[in-house]
């Protein structure tokens, strides 16, 4: 009988290090999955929110206007959630290295405060890499009272080293509300 109860123990205890070592592996995976998923839409270019970018009026001040070219620019919104939003026009024609600027209007239909978040995207999809945006409303989250409507204006150059083949770029910025994310104004 106690032959039996020393396996039991035995087997008891090399269980519990099992299922010691796989709950240390989950909480090693658990803690890995931020900077891992990150990592993941860095690689494939999905969920990534718009940073500012740094070197564009630097950018903006080394290059030449091509009046050879004319791009059209389209602009596009859609919101998802009690919000209205609309730019100020649907196209604009632009020599690439010219500085332009389109204005936003976003309204809270909401009857209280909340804050937003633009994400863009850009048709065809290499011509992002291209459209350089020095002012954004996209680049952080914007808080808006209840009922509250403002204009944001978007402030950008297209590099002239744009391919060849592209004549037109869609710009589509679609706005969604962030739960907790920043204080509304007061």
């Amino acid at each position: 009988m106690a032959g039996i109860k020393m396996i039991r123990l035995a087997v008891n205890r090399q269980m519990m290090f099992r299922l010691v070592v796989i709950a240390g592996f989950m909480f090693g995976f658990g803690y890995a999955l931020v900077p891992l998923y990150k990592k993941i839409c860095e690689i494939t270019g999905i969920n990534v929110l718009t940073q500012k970018d740094e070197s564009a009026e630097t950018f903006l001040k080394n290059t030449q206007v091509d009046t050879s070219r004319t791009i059209t620019i389209e602009f596009d919104a859609n919101s998802r959630g009690d919000w209205q939003f609309k730019p100020d026009r649907h196209y604009l024609k632009v020599h690439p290295g010219e500085l332009a600027q389109v204005t936003y209007e976003i309204q809270n239909t909401m009857t209280h405060a909340a804050s937003g978040q633009a994400i863009p995207s850009y048709a065809p999809m290499k011509s992002g890499a291209y459209f350089k945006k020095l002012e954004c409303f996209c680049f952080k989250q914007q808080a808006f009272d209840a009922a509250e409507v403002r204009r944001f204006p978007v402030v950008f150059v297209v590099d002239p080293k744009l391919p060849e083949d592209v004549h037109t770029i869609t710009v589509s910025y679609t706005f969604f509300e962030v739960a907790g994310a920043v204080k509304p104004n007061s």
